[in-house]
């Protein structure tokens, strides 16, 4: 198994962010699948020592109107069946949970969840790496942009809820981690978002301005937190000896 990550990216700003750099303070390489720029189903899905599918705008069930996501899909069969560390984001958690066989589909409480909200930790949760996500029992306020939820997996372990989506973060295993939010982001990269949807900022009640200053205000304390949660996840599966 090579020493390399292996990110499917959807969209080019929503990237490895925090965890990117965390790799690279390990020295492990990183590579990046764009969609649309080749064949998604070429990479063998057992190479690489991490996978991460990350976010999107589409929906992780609308496999008539994007044929990548049936061979995306099968790739996260195999990875997970052959107990080789995966991280999903966004949409990346929720092509996980279908992948497991849970099903996908738009919050009922309708539009998005969208802006910077802490998460309720379950117990479980605070027995995970996503204790950082917490200061001194303080949750800390973490970034959303997501109008889909799943159902829980069978067999899977629920981490995180907030009010508005039950199913915030989950593990399947020791080698799975899902989450619906945006730990990754980084405030200095976070203009592209209000760039890209301003549609969806304005739809859901929400100003350009409000959230570049929300960025701004919680950005560095997620930034330390999620470093320090991707760290001690992936420490645990990816040698420093790459």
């Amino acid at each position: 198994m090579k020493q390399e990550a292996l990110a499917i990216r959807h969209v080019h700003f929503e990237d490895l962010g925090t965890l990117e750099l965390v790799l690279g303070e390990r020295g492990h390489l990183v590579r990046y699948l764009d969609i649309g720029r080749g064949r998604i189903d070429a990479p063998n899905p057992l190479d690489p020592s991490l996978l991460v599918v990350l976010g999107g705008p589409i929906g992780a069930y609308e496999d008539a109107h994007y044929p990548h996501l049936a061979p995306l899909l099968s790739m996260l069969e195999k990875r997970i069946a052959a107990g080789l560390p995966t991280i999903g984001i966004c949409l990346g958690s929720q092509l996980i949970a279908r992948a497991l066989g849970a099903r996908v589909y738009p919050m009922s409480s309708g539009g998005l969840e969208l802006g910077w909200s802490p998460l309720r930790l379950t117990e479980a949760g605070r027995a995970s790496a996503l204790r950082h996500l917490e200061d001194k029992g303080t949750p800390i306020p973490v970034f959303h942009w997501h109008g889909d939820t799943f159902e829980l997996p069978n067999g899977a372990t629920l981490l995180a809820s907030t009010d508005k989506c039950a199913n915030q973060a989950f593990s399947w295993g020791e080698h799975v981690l899902a989450l619906q939010c945006h730990p990754e982001v980084l405030a200095d990269r976070f203009e592209n978002w209000l760039i890209t949807y301003p549609g969806d900022i304005a739809g859901n009640g929400q100003t350009v301005v409000a959230l570049r200053e929300e960025t701004a205000r919680h950005g560095p304390a997620l930034e330390r937190a999620a470093r320090a949660m991707f760290g001690e996840w992936i420490d645990r599966f990816v040698s420093s000896d790459a």
